[in-house]
């Protein structure tokens, strides 16, 4: 019998792109396999994100945007088509990437999940005594009623009155608003109280006695006494001091408002985004507010009454406390067929959480303190159990903050979602993760302008044997130390109890490289973010993201532009605030943007190069201004690398500004432009520009967390002689890692676990990785021993 042809269907089995120049992409054309596992890989900066989520992914969401109706597509996110000649044989593309899952106060594993919403209809069905219907069991909805009349037209011009009442039953606790805190202000970070206000009392950044027009107001106020030492004060001078009304007073002939410190400081620092102000400012509001526990509430975000509402002994705080594992077992145990589809969708849920390594979460915890892979992987659960095939999956480092050991558990799902059919797609860092990959891309060769071109595709063996970057570095492997350095002191944490810490007493050596290590959800970072004394003098980097417009670039978040404005202003005898492009020297056509904006509604808005500064952002008479030959819009378009080089030495030389880039190119970043809009860094370039800012803060100890992120392997080496550089200027560095590169280069390694949540909390090593390794009975120890062993 002759062998049947082919269907013309099943010809379609590989994602082609042509043409691809999406930010540094320079004409891609590749063609990935369909239901195949695809490792995009690359140094930090290559164009990996740019290729899969920028222009395969977005133009994936862009067609299927378009077959809604117009009216439904203007309630979406407007989408432009990436710069790419052909894309050709996509399927619908599900992302799941590693952006935070917001800071609202109100989000939490459970209502960023379906959980917390299955939870209240459960008890709103099944708890005693009954509260309500399921919105009376959320902390986001308050209890409202209301009462009133409206006219009703009866017809041949008669109204007639009729009254009605509304009311709703909501599970807000009153006292917090469903936050669970509420807020305070240390005064002790507000002045010295042994001080009086002509001695300079104010420690606020900015309120200097002698001149600031803030601190004359209270001094010449008359509402208390300038000469007098705050702690001496009456009861009525502190009251009018902290909390008095508005009133308008006389200062020196000019009238003036005062009004109480507190409300002083809740309008001109609490009311602003914190991550838009200074690093100093920013500093000293973290400092001065302090959040207590909800004394009403107990910090579980609901009223009284739903707390009193318990079925089978258990309120739904009490649900949403316990551990997500112990909750699915307690749910498993719940036999009540008029719930039974509910009871089925709710243990799906909570079984996905405990399969991806989640269990040792609770539903109340607050999503904002998820990492970056936790969070990444609480998306993954509503996809874990779909029915959908034939899907593309967009995975953005899903390995991100997990422990070798789990890290084979992941690989286990991604591999498990191609096998039902789909195509999936990972940029990734790890070689355990590209050793299971059926394709590889790697794009480089450099980052930035060096990179954006495909290195090698292919399979993992002949990445190995490919004389690039990363297949040069696929097998590398840091050595342990022969000799580690001895600690000069230490930071003593006693009786330690955050989260799921049991009572932890630990020495913390300063001097030193310290690693503190642990699988995921065993009490890193609650041991050091929540138990390191506030005395300590510390510097913290960890994950939260920078936030910041297109109008944020690197020089104005580090700090660099100030030194330069008032060096261009200086050489050419002009105000400052010209160089700027959100101030005076904007080109007043696109108001400093460099590009014209047009909203199509539904449609993707078009922006298009301004025609009066050609995207330079300045007017014309500001770019005739020069420093050292270049006017400011051709030193914002400079590389670090090129910049340091150029504010080096010669008339150019500016040590201000040559400072700040030095420590921009130490944490490899010398190919980002200096004029760089914030919104276009990956994750771990942000970490690296925090990094970078911080290292000139005075602080004696460095917390840095998970500092390997979104960094390439090469680039890992890098890492390692900057945290060498830093301990060995006087400083301690105490890093939180997953990195066995990382762990074997540590000085000293404090092992949390033995595994997560309640089944963690526990101190189960110290010592240096060599003893680490020789004793092996942790599992810290057996990823250590295997990845040092090669």
């Amino acid at each position: 019998m002759a062998k049947s042809e082919p269907h013309a269907a099943d010809s379609h089995d590989l994602i082609r792109v042509h043409g691809a120049r999406e930010n540094n992409l320079k004409d891609v054309s590749i063609e990935i396999p369909k239901r195949r596992l695809t490792v995009f890989t690359g140094v930090s900066g290559s164009g990996k994100s740019s290729l899969v989520f920028d222009t395969i992914a977005a133009e994936s969401q862009r067609l299927i945007n378009e077959t809604y109706s117009s009216f439904v597509q203007g309630f979406m996110p407007t989408l432009a088509r990436p710069e790419v000649d052909v894309l050709d044989g996509l399927t619908t593309a599900i992302i799941v990437d590693q952006q935070r899952m917001g800071s609202d106060p109100r989000s939490t594993v459970g209502t960023a999940t379906d959980a917390n919403a299955m939870l209240r209809i459960l008890f709103s069905r099944l708890a005693k005594p009954h509260v309500g219907p399921p919105g009376a069991y959320s902390f986001n909805t308050a209890s409202v009623s209301a009462s009133g009349g409206f006219r009703v037209e009866k017809g041949a011009g008669k109204t007639k009155t009729e009254k009605v009442t509304f009311s709703r039953t909501g599970g807000m606790c009153v006292r917090c608003e469903g936050r669970g805190t509420v807020s305070d202000i240390d005064l002790t970070q507000l002045y010295d109280d042994s001080k009086s206000l002509s001695e300079g009392a104010f420690t606020i950044p900015g309120w200097k006695s002698d001149s600031q027009w803030t601190v004359q107001v209270y001094a010449q106020s008359g509402f208390v006494d300038p000469d007098k030492p705050i702690r001496k004060y009456t009861k009525k001078e502190l009251q009018a001091f902290l909390y008095g009304e508005p009133v308008k007073v006389k200062v020196n002939g000019v009238n003036l408002t005062y009004e109480g410190l507190i409300p002083k400081i809740q309008k001109s620092f609490l009311s602003k985004d914190k991550e838009s102000m200074q690093p100093h400012i920013r500093a000293f509001v973290e400092r001065a507010v302090t959040f207590t526990t909800c004394p009403d509430c107990d910090g579980t975000r609901l009223s009284e009454a739903v707390r009193a509402s318990k079925y089978r002994r258990k309120s739904i705080a009490d649900a949403c406390a316990m551990e997500i594992r112990d909750l699915a077992e307690w749910v498993r145990g719940i036999d009540e067929p008029s719930v039974a589809p509910l009871l089925d969708a709710l243990q799906q849920t909570l079984d996905s959480f405990v399969e991806i390594g989640l269990g040792y979460l609770s539903l109340d915890r607050p999503s904002g303190t998820l990492s970056g892979g936790e969070a990444q992987r609480v998306k993954m659960i509503r996809h874990l159990g779909s029915s959908l095939t034939d899907v593309t999956y967009v995975f953005d480092e899903p390995t991100t903050g997990l422990h070798p050991h789990d890290i084979r558990r992941m690989n286990d799902l991604l591999l498990r979602l191609r096998d039902k059919g789909n195509t999936v797609l990972v940029v990734e860092h790890k070689p355990q993760t590209i050793a299971v990959a059926d394709h590889v891309v790697d794009l480089g060769p450099g980052a930035g302008t060096e990179g954006g071109t495909v290195c090698f595709e292919g399979t993992v063996d002949g990445l190995r044997a490919s004389d690039t970057v990363t297949g040069r570095h696929l097998d590398d492997r840091a050595a342990l130390k022969d000799t580690v350095r001895k600690a000069d002191g230490a930071l003593e944490i006693r009786g330690a109890t955050q989260h799921n810490l049991r009572k932890v007493d630990v020495d913390v050596p300063l001097g030193v490289l310290c690693v503190v290590t642990g699988v995921a959800g065993s009490g890193k970072s609650s041991l050091i973010h929540g138990s390191v004394p506030a005395s300590a003098n510390v510097v913290t980097v960890d994950q939260t993201p920078i936030r910041g417009s297109r109008r944020s670039n690197p020089a104005t978040y580090t700090g660099l532009l100030e030194p330069i404005r008032k060096a261009f202003a200086k050489a050419n005898g002009v105000k400052p605030a010209l160089f700027s492009a959100n101030s005076e020297g904007a080109c007043p056509t696109c108001n400093g943007a460099g590009v014209i904006y047009t909203d199509l509604a539904m449609m993707a808005g078009v922006s298009t190069p301004c025609e009066e500064c050609e995207g330079k952002r300045f007017q014309a008479e500001v770019l005739e201004y020069r420093f050292g030959g270049r006017d400011i819009s051709e030193v914002l378009a400079m590389s670090v690398a090129q910049a340091e080089e150029f504010f080096a030495a010669g008339e150019a030389r500016l040590p201000a500004a040559h400072k700040i880039l030095q420590r921009l190119a130490d944490v490899g970043l010398g190919y980002l432009t200096l004029g760089q809009p914030l919104t276009t860094l990956s994750g771990g370039e942000r970490q690296r520009l925090k990094l970078a800012t911080h290292m000139a803060d005075k602080g004696g100890v460095y917390v840095l967390d998970e500092p390997t992120t979104g960094l390439h392997l090469a680039d890992v080496e890098q890492l390692l002689a900057l945290l060498d550089r830093l301990v060995d200027s006087g400083k301690s560095v105490i890093v939180i890692e997953h990195h066995p590169a990382v762990m074997a280069h540590a000085d000293w390694i404090i092992d949390l676990g033995p595994g997560a949540g309640h089944d963690g909390g526990k101190i189960v090593f110290e010592g240096t990785p060599a003893d680490l390794v020789a004793d092996g009975s942790t599992l810290t120890g057996e990823a250590l021993g295997e990845y040092v062993g090669g």
